[in-house]
């Protein structure tokens, strides 16, 4: 089974800083306040946190994603999960 993995939608993204609230062992706030990820990687005692903090960004701009595997073809590797 893949790894999830995090990712932003910098476009979507208004910089409540909600996620490094939640997910700070991940997500770190650049000096304006949005979201720098320290690990795209979500560890899996991680991986509630991290739901948690996808659930709960008022912009939905924050991701949980199936992590690659190698074998997969790049096209299918973002799809969300």
């Amino acid at each position: 089974m893949p790894d999830k993995q995090l990712r932003v939608n910098p476009i979507r993204c208004d910089g409540h800083g909600v996620c490094a609230e939640l997910l700070p062992e991940l997500i770190r706030l650049d000096p304006w306040g949005y979201p720098v990820l320290v690990s795209r990687s979500v560890p899996a005692g991680l991986e509630p946190l991290a739901r948690r903090a996808v659930m709960s960004c008022p912009a939905l701009a924050l991701l949980l994603e199936r992590g690659a595997r190698a074998s997969e073809p790049a096209a299918t590797q973002s799809r969300r999960t």
